[in-house]
């Protein structure tokens, strides 16, 4: 494959692929229960990959319930390479989950004052407490992975890191915390089949940043720095799983299915909601809203 930023029409294909999960995404928001409904003269692998992520969805909202009544802590790690869909997988988690409960965590490189912290100091404070679930889109593995490609660390402290990091996880799974941690896999050239998307479409383009352009001439030196953190960091207490994310709708399906299947939980009984009535008082009048302050209907 030549790599270069010309479209050929394999890669054309994909921007189009591409272009129609960005239009999925707004889909999904909007898609309900009707899909049972859909006609089999309709019914298409688009169809069955929402019907499915609904059903993932609704157990997603089983779980957090259950974090909740349990005072449960849970933290789950998202890691790999640049436009793996990390982010794609981390949205379909949260689009139907209280935010209160389920929180993305995604820490900006640090400042001059927390350069001299010590290295794990930012990302305690982001931990959950009880009934709450935390995903990193990164974590602590930026040290393992972009901060030792890039010369951003030196070795003292990369391998201080490997000393500290098993230890660090094992106290956080011994004060109760369960720790998941996620590695999306993808091939050279997809990669570079989703760069060029971004680049092309003006909407993806502020995805793109010139470490995501570097980290396409160090492909190799991110493959050994990956193998090396894995190696060094695969351990009992909080394994690594690895997503298949080539095809970005099964690598959702996958990684939510896996991750329920990575906690007891079970369904909450609710008591009975009944909505009140509302009070009427007859000397209530509503106010007209002046007709500056509305928003023009254009739709």
């Amino acid at each position: 494959m030549t790599h270069t930023t010309s479209i050929t029409e394999a890669q054309m294909r994909q921007l189009r692929e591409d272009l129609l999960d960005s239009l999925d995404e707004e889909l999904e928001m909007e898609l309900d229960d009707r899909l049972t409904h859909t006609s089999s003269e309709l019914a298409s692998e688009r169809v069955q990959y929402f019907r499915e992520l609904l059903r993932l969805q609704s157990e997603l909202v089983m779980l957090q319930d259950w974090v909740v009544k349990t005072g449960h802590r849970m933290v789950i790690l998202f890691e790999g390479r640049d436009a793996a869909g990390k982010g794609g997988v981390i949205k379909r988690i949260t689009q139907r989950l209280n935010p209160r409960v389920c929180r993305v965590a995604a820490l900006p490189a640090p400042n001059d004052r927390e350069k001299t912290q010590w290295y794990f100091q930012r990302y305690i404070s982001h931990l959950p407490a009880a009934g709450e679930i935390v995903l990193f889109d990164r974590s602590w593995y930026n040290r393992a992975g972009v901060e030792r490609v890039m010369g951003f660390c030196n070795d003292e402290e990369y391998e201080e890191f490997f000393r500290s990091v098993p230890e660090f996880e094992k106290m956080l799974v011994r004060s109760g915390i369960q720790l998941v941690k996620y590695w999306f896999s993808i091939t050279d050239d997809e990669q570079h089949a989703r760069f060029l998307g971004r680049i092309h479409d003006p909407l993806k383009q502020w995805k793109l940043s010139p470490m995501d352009l570097e980290s396409r001439r160090r492909w190799e030196d991110y493959t050994r720095a990956k193998e090396t953190m894995i190696e060094r960091t695969h351990i009992a207490e909080a394994p690594w799983w690895v997503v298949q994310a080539v095809d970005k709708k099964k690598a959702r399906l996958n990684c939510i299915d896996h991750l329920l299947g990575q906690v007891p939980y079970h369904e909450i009984e609710h008591t009975q909601v009944n909505l009140p009535g509302r009070v009427r008082n007859p000397d209530y009048i509503r106010h007209p809203v002046p007709q500056d302050m509305i928003v023009p209907e254009k739709y």
